[in-house]
């Protein structure tokens, strides 16, 4: 475990991430998404010694939060577009969000999978419609796959997310959590690719007028390219993962990165026992199905807390975290 406070200056953004862009985003979601619950939990309260107030996005169609940026992006698209289809590159819940969001617009769907990917995600792309086409494992594999699709077929890429929309709409999930519980002492979200962290930043930048939420992110220790990307203060895009958090395997993009380095407070990165861990507490005392990108913000917040009361910080009175729960889409066979 490793932690990095950071100094966020929040830097002037472009006008397509404004309060009004994100607010437009909840409206285009409306009825196409689950507006998933806020649940909380007295013996983890009682555990940390604080609320946390869990945004469960498990309980999201498609099993994750990506079904946001994906029917931000897929309803935007004009008819042209559409009949051309769609077309991305995706571990499993972007692949299956996309292939949600195609279907029922009624529009074609590709999506290119490392062949490693989990084989339940694998398949819940395939029963929702989606053409899937297998790469090797790497990054660079998934890019020039989709790449020759775009090519071939004209399909308009949706990016997993660095695009616009895809942020947009993933900051919808802590603009909810913040609609229902605005007096929040920070959210934490998991990092990957950076689409659901920035999108978090920009909610709790712009949800209250007159202060703003600090974020803070949780990582993998085996895929810590945005710890070092924020330590170095330049982004690392080449790394080689090892976590069992197959969902937060890629690097930070050229959107998300900005985004980012200008308005987070810190980054904590976990182990995989600690993520196992954390998924202990959902399966076993809470009950929820919880894949380990999804249980990487829990286990963020455990470790963050205690390094908190070692510095001798004085914490504001009855502390309330937001903890973003990113998925739940665990292959049954694989155990914890």
């Amino acid at each position: 475990m490793a932690y990095l406070e950071c100094s966020p200056d929040y830097q002037t953004l472009p006008s397509e991430y404004s309060r009004d862009a994100i607010s437009a985003a909840a409206a285009r979601l409306s009825g196409q998404v689950h507006r998933t619950p806020v649940l909380e939990n007295a013996w983890l309260n009682r555990q940390l010694g604080c609320r946390v107030f869990f945004k469960c996005e498990h309980f999201q169609r498609g099993g994750a939060f990506k079904i946001r940026g994906a029917m931000n992006s897929v309803l935007q698209l004009s008819n042209e577009q559409s009949s051309r289809g769609v077309v991305t590159h995706s571990s499993g819940n972007h692949a299956q969000a996309l292939a949600i969001a195609s279907q029922i617009r009624g529009i074609p769907c590709t999506v290119v999978m490392p062949e490693n990917s989990p084989a339940v995600k694998m398949q819940a792309t395939k029963d929702r419609g989606a053409t899937v086409v297998t790469c090797r494992p790497t990054q660079a594999a998934r890019i020039a796959a989709t790449q020759a699709i775009v090519d071939q077929t004209g399909a308009t890429l949706i990016h997993p997310f660095d695009q616009p929309n895809i942020i947009l709409g993933q900051a919808t999930a802590a603009w909810e959590l913040l609609t229902e519980v605005p007096h929040l002492t920070a959210i934490f979200a998991p990092v990957g690719g950076g689409g659901l962290l920035s999108g978090t930043c920009l909610a709790g930048r712009w949800f209250h007028s007159d202060r703003r939420v600090p974020v803070f992110a949780a990582e993998p220790l085996g895929a810590n390219d945005a710890f070092r990307s924020l330590q170095q203060q330049a982004l690392v895009t080449e790394q080689q993962p090892q976590t069992i958090a197959d969902g937060l395997l890629t690097t930070l993009g050229q959107l998300t990165w900005p985004i980012i380095r200008s308005h987070l407070q810190g980054i904590v990165t976990v182990a995989d026992q600690e993520i196992t861990a954390a998924m202990r507490i959902f399966w076993e005392r809470l009950k929820w199905v919880v894949e380990p990108s999804g249980a990487v913000s829990l286990a963020g917040l455990q470790q963050w807390l205690p390094l908190q009361k070692a510095d001798g910080r004085k914490s504001e009175p009855d502390p309330c975290y937001g903890v973003i729960i990113s998925g739940g889409n665990r292959d049954f066979m694989s155990g914890v």
